[in-house]
């Protein structure tokens, strides 16, 4: 595999809130490939968001400060860059197309302003060639009728209009990478199912590197290429697609597929996980997933994840252990209890189950 796009080593954030400062982020690490998709999954409040906003430049000046790490596009380090320099890296070389398209299109300005806004300061463009910017990515992102609709405004357009309209702004001066924060919430099944192929048809004639931020594994089944799973402010695994679906190994991520609705679960309760994420400000110790997880250990209680290298058996033995991130295939896990437990809940390494049996 080439050298990656980006490169997101050790990210830690903090926010300052009244109860005093809260970890949002615990140590990320990823990679985005030219040409490739990851998928970062996980529930509400699991750091997603957060770590797509750190990447971006985003996070509220008062309120947030990254403690750590680094995020390395072609050999800078952005956390590092001047805000001038950040500016011009945002929306050349990565662009994010963000959750709510109503709030985030301007309701008073039409839709074709916005989106050559940016080309157009930045590359000098006259109003002809910026409009004929604007309806040339109408037309690739599949508004129909672009050319009579580029002057209309946000409230004149559907969801699923809106969202291409967001997509046509994001890709405006053809950025190396996109990052898409759960651009399908809100729409129905049909008008998701569009989007996603969009995304997935620009990125292969662009050659972009996608990150698909999203809370639904069902999203990602046939999108992604590698998937990131978060909780609690970690990646608590990370592998192929493929590898992800066919054997989990974190329960977390067991519990994420779980709760996929199937036909064959017609007429039954889904299940659901037990339970709620912790809150940032009372971090359990330890693993964080042990108050939900039923293959809780009691060293689960104490002893914090440790990132270990599980082998995957279609791409032979694993990467040593100073290689941060897995290559396409391997496999990354931080639960390194629960991946040794044995099949009636006991374990080999530190007493007993505290949280029901295996499942």
């Amino acid at each position: 595999m080439t050298d990656a796009l980006l490169s997101v080593r050790d990210l830690r954030v903090q926010f300052r809130t009244r109860r005093g400062p809260v970890t949002a982020l615990d140590g990320v690490d990823y990679d985005v490939y030219a040409g490739r998709t990851l998928a970062v999954v996980g529930e509400s409040g699991s750091g997603k968001s957060v770590t797509a906003r750190a990447i971006m430049g985003l996070l509220p000046r008062r309120t947030s400060t990254v403690t750590g790490g680094r995020i390395m596009l072609g050999g800078r380090d952005l956390l590092s860059m001047s805000k001038s320099a950040r500016q011009a890296v945002r929306g050349e070389r990565i662009a994010m197309v963000f959750q709510d398209a109503l709030s985030a299109l301007n309701p008073v300005l039409p839709v074709g302003f916005q989106i050559s806004e940016g080309a157009r300061k930045r590359r000098h463009l006259d109003r002809r060639a910026a409009r004929q910017l604007a309806v040339d990515l109408m037309d690739q992102v599949g508004i129909p009728a672009a050319k009579a609709r580029v002057g209309a405004f946000p409230h004149e357009f559907s969801g699923g209009m809106r969202q291409r309209v967001l997509i046509a702004m994001a890709l405006a001066q053809d950025p190396e990478i996109l990052i898409a924060d759960e651009p399908t919430t809100a729409l129905d099944v049909t008008i998701q199912a569009q989007i996603l192929r969009l995304l997935t048809d620009l990125q292969a004639q662009r050659q972009m590197g996608l990150v698909l931020i999203t809370h639904d594994m069902g999203v990602v089944a046939n999108t992604a290429d590698e998937i990131a799973v978060m909780y609690c402010g970690r990646i608590v695994e990370q592998g192929s697609c493929g590898a992800i679906f066919e054997s989990p190994a974190h329960p977390y991520t067991q519990a994420l597929l779980d709760s996929i609705p199937r036909p064959e679960l017609r007429g039954t309760l889904l299940p659901a996980i037990p339970g709620s994420p912790p809150d940032p400000a009372h971090r359990p110790s330890g693993c964080s997933f042990r108050t939900r997880c039923p293959r809780a250990f009691a060293a689960c209680v104490d002893e914090p994840p440790v990132v270990r290298w599980l082998e995957d058996p279609r791409v032979g033995q694993p990467p040593p252990a100073a290689e941060p991130v897995p290559a396409a295939g391997q496999r990354l896990s931080a639960c390194h209890l629960c991946v040794r437990a044995e099949p009636n809940g006991a374990g080999t390494a530190g007493g007993g189950a505290i949280g029901g049996g295996a499942r």
